[in-house]
């Protein structure tokens, strides 16, 4: 069966020599909902950016990355760049347009659709991520937790196959956290999520990759990597509270 994300061997060193990948392989499969795990500087951010193609236009990088079978080059990014949705860590990096409607609308207006179905997935996007009625406040005038919901709706309103969610709890206060937990798990379809939040993982991602220092160090059961202290101490992480009485079965790469 084709993989949602197939990547092999994945290497990527930046222009002034900074290596950020090196031999990253693995697969998420159609429908899983898979955590990326690591301290800063690990190369999550970095990861989720090939995955539909920015990074490679701007530095070298070995290896292959494919996109429901198609590999992530130059003549399928058009393709690509629909099937996954990528949210940034900051939502001011994403956020541009004047209104929060404009912006949400801007993505299914660059798929060249109808203005009616535009509309039409402008406010089915918004009520998914509780931002309903909404769509005439300048985006500058949201909260961060609201930014967050915009430019999620804006990702759900072009129905990509594929949604990769750069620390998306980031900044959150505790119940900006819970609602954002809420949504994603609500949603259904393929998602990679990078974070630090390993409650989020632990809640919503039954399988971890844990990156360190650029390789993958770890592919298992969530729950069995993120309660092995040792492991998670060595690699930059801490085991998360409410897995304290969970008994470690890890099962590292």
């Amino acid at each position: 069966m084709t993989a949602a994300v197939e990547v092999r061997d994945l290497c990527y060193r930046y222009h002034d020599g900074t290596e950020a990948l090196w031999g990253v392989s693995f697969r998420v499969e159609v429908g899983e909902c898979v955590g990326l795990l690591g301290p800063n500087g690990s190369g999550k951010s970095t990861l989720l950016l090939h995955l539909n193609g920015i990074l490679p236009e701007e530095g070298p990088a070995n290896g292959q990355v494919r996109i429901l079978g198609r590999p992530v080059q130059p003549a399928h990014l058009p393709w690509i760049r629909q099937q996954v949705g990528l949210l940034f860590q900051d939502p001011d990096d994403q956020l541009f347009c004047a209104t929060v409607a404009e912006d949400v609308a801007f993505g299914p207006r660059q798929l060249g659709l109808p203005e009616s179905e535009v509309r039409a997935r402008v406010e089915r996007s918004l009520a998914a991520v509780g931002l309903a009625g909404l769509g005439d406040r300048a985006t500058h005038h949201l909260s961060h937790g609201e930014k967050r919901r915009a430019c999620l709706a804006g990702l759900l309103a072009c129905e990509p196959s594929i949604l990769v969610l750069d620390e998306p709890t980031s900044g959150l206060d505790p119940r900006g956290r819970r609602e954002l937990k809420a949504l994603l798990r609500r949603l259904p379809g393929t998602k990679l999520i990078a974070t630090h939040d390993l409650e989020l993982a632990v809640e919503l991602c039954p399988r971890c990759l844990i990156l360190d220092q650029g390789r993958l160090v770890a592919d298992g059961a969530t729950l069995e990597l993120l309660n092995d202290e040792a492991f998670m101490l060595a690699h930059g992480l801490e085991r998360p509270h409410i897995l304290q009485h969970v008994h470690p079965h890890p099962n590292h790469v």
